[in-house]
């Protein structure tokens, strides 16, 4: 029992320090990029917000990492019906399918019966992911008889889901795409992530720039929602996407979308807002 203890305590003073520096490290690229935030920066109001979502982001994190031996647990899969479009979740860097816990609940209370999400592992390259994807896209539509489905994806999730559109003919079988958090203008702090992918995610990447050069389908909707308080997206308006429609939060770490109710909203709001 020591033992454990031991070990949970360790695991929580290593995702505290993580999440402490990673806020540090957005904290200086905001400084430098707006020379006002330091007026006040010491206010009791600003460092209690501070504490807020550096609290909540560390606990977002520990549920992802207690939850995480589940993602690899086969389970059984509801067939999707005919009358439905089925919802595919892809994870972020590091993660795995157990972090669309939450938001697997809250979409299926909010109306969407068939939700998937698939592992998208970290030692494999972006081309090999995309694969995994349209592989299961094609499962889905074929045992469905349907056309489309809907994608949403956190981070390095949505980078390969618009690969998928953009790239690798996805165009036509996705009818709405959301992403959370997603660097579609990199992220500085891709330089230290110990992963082949992490080249992909940095600002300018040549994967980012054949993105860039690539039409998104007409045919779908695209949803961008962001956080203006992202720790892992520097900067944040990398979470920004040209011709997308554009939904920026605050107050929201970027392990917290996965778990915040504002992000709910937008992913709901997304999957089910009307086409302007």
């Amino acid at each position: 029992m020591i033992i454990v203890f031991g070990l949970l305590a360790t695991a929580a003073c290593a995702v505290a320090f993580f999440i402490v520096v990673s806020h540090t490290f957005a904290w200086y690229e905001q400084a430098n990029r707006r020379p006002e935030l330091m007026e006040g920066r010491m206010a009791l109001s600003r460092l209690w917000m501070a504490v807020r979502l550096m609290a909540l982001e560390s606990a977002c994190l520990l549920a992802n990492i207690a939850l995480y031996p589940l993602g690899w647990v086969r389970l059984p899969q509801k067939r999707p019906s005919k009358d439905e479009t089925p919802v595919i979740l892809l994870h972020g860097l590091f993660h795995n399918r157990s972090c669309w816990m939450w938001t697997r609940y809250w979409l299926k209370q909010a109306g969407f019966p068939s939700v998937y999400a698939i592992n998208l592992p970290p030692w494999k390259d972006v081309e090999s992911l995309t694969e995994r994807v349209a592989k299961k896209v094609d499962s889905l539509r074929h045992k469905a008889g349907i056309d489309k489905v809907h994608l949403v994806g956190h981070s390095m999730g949505g980078i390969i889901a618009r690969n998928y559109l953009q790239i690798r003919g996805g165009a036509g079988r996705v009818d709405r795409l959301v992403m959370l958090g997603t660097p579609n203008g990199g992220s500085k702090l891709a330089a230290l992530a110990l992963s082949p992918l992490a080249a992909s995610l940095m600002p300018g990447s040549e994967l980012l720039q054949r993105l860039d050069a690539a039409a998104m389908p007409s045919e779908t909707k695209v949803t961008a929602v962001y956080s203006r308080h992202d720790n892992i997206v520097l900067p944040f308006d990398s979470g920004r996407l040209q011709g997308a429609d554009n939904v920026e939060l605050s107050e929201i770490g970027h392990t917290a979308l996965l778990y915040h109710p504002q992000a709910f909203q937008a992913i709901v709001e997304g999957l089910t807002k009307e086409r302007a």
